[in-house]
């Protein structure tokens, strides 16, 4: 099945352009429209209307692997008030020097543009989130950190600089669209969008992406929260868990206790865990050797690396960045957290992160 995405309708008071790039997120950009959808239902008159178009074709398959058909010219679009790019995985590797040349010739022309998922290394090769802050999927940012190191790379929903716009994707999308409509049309009538879509409470731009192992951060201790950031922000040079519990004023009695209480595993697992998802984002978005990796990702030894990445994600790293994307057909994320925790259990534990 193929879906036609060449909207006909005449121009509204605000007209905006998706650009897609081949696998990006259909439930990302299908949302998106329907928020503007739902403010022409709701409005006298159409408020919105928009194009979607490819620089790849006319036939893009989304990530999901629906085919969809587009525009493929898009010199022939009106101006736009806004420019959203969307891509998913592989959209790191892409580069289309037409496309980051009609971006820039938009953005000279006072358009807003916005880099949605991994749309957001589109528009950051086209050097418009350069100074800027800027944020995409979570399970990205620190690929995207290293790669681009003139952004100020932020963990959040969404950014809105001026007219430079990045919205970390999924349903941050209508956060995003919500909050834009706010500011020219109120909240009262973005409310109502929101009441449409079953889609409450609005969010606000620096709200959290993420919950940790399946449950909301806000309903832990402190306490864990703070180890949590602690080992969060020190990936590259793990802190011992006397260095967190001495940080925190605590013993380490207690912050094992009440760790292995609110999150179900240790605090070394935790910093474990956070780290190899790290390396591996590190290894299929970056041109970083294996070795530079290990050691960005806080291990001393590359066997040890190598070992613990095997046993988490079945492939030693330089097979798993070989078989991503390009030769896999779907790449999918390795497992839940919870297939995680109980891996973890079969690595020999140290008492330490890894000092090796």
């Amino acid at each position: 099945m193929k879906i036609d995405m060449t909207p006909q309708m005449p121009r509204a008071t605000s007209h905006a352009i998706f650009v897609v790039v081949p696998r990006f997120n259909i439930t990302t950009l299908i949302t998106m429209i329907e928020t503007m959808r739902i403010a022409n239902y709701l409005a006298p008159d159409p408020l919105f209307s928009w194009d979607i178009v490819s620089f790849d074709g006319a036939d893009v398959v989304a990530s999901n692997g629906m085919a969809t058909t587009v525009a493929t010219d898009p010199d022939a679009l009106p101006p736009a008030d806004f420019v959203f790019v969307l891509g998913s995985w592989g959209t790191e590797h892409y580069g289309n020097r037409t496309l980051t040349a009609w971006l820039r010739k938009r953005a000279r022309a006072g358009q807003n543009i916005c880099g949605v998922e991994l749309g957001c290394y589109v528009v950051a090769r086209a050097g418009l989130l350069d100074r800027k802050p800027a944020t995409t999927h979570w399970s990205w940012l620190s690929g995207f950190r290293e790669s681009f190191d003139r952004v100020d790379v932020q963990e959040c929903l969404f950014t809105i600089e001026g007219k430079i716009m990045s919205c970390s994707g999924g349903l941050a999308g209508v956060d995003l669209m919500l909050r834009l409509i706010e500011r020219t049309h109120g909240s009262g009538f973005s409310g109502e969008i929101a009441d449409q879509m079953l889609h409450h409470p609005i969010r606000n731009a620096a709200s959290p992406q993420r919950s940790t192992m399946g449950r909301s951060t806000e309903t832990m201790l402190p306490l864990v929260r703070e180890a949590m950031t602690l080992i969060e922000e020190n990936i590259e040079e793990p802190l011992s868990v006397p260095e967190i519990a001495e940080t925190l004023d605590v013993s380490q009695r207690q912050l094992e206790r009440q760790f292995k209480k609110h999150v179900g595993c240790t605090v070394v697992q935790f910093g474990l865990l956070r780290r190899l998802p790290n390396a591996r984002l590190s290894l299929i978005s970056t041109d970083l050797s294996v070795r530079e990796i290990a050691t960005a990702s806080g291990f001393n030894t590359l066997s040890h690396f190598a070992f613990s990445f095997g046993k988490f994600f079945g492939r030693r790293p330089s097979e798993y960045r070989e078989a991503w994307p390009a030769n896999e057909s779907a790449p999918s994320w390795p497992g839940s957290l919870s297939d995680f925790l109980s891996t973890l259990k079969e690595i020999p534990g140290r008492t330490q992160p890894s000092r090796d």
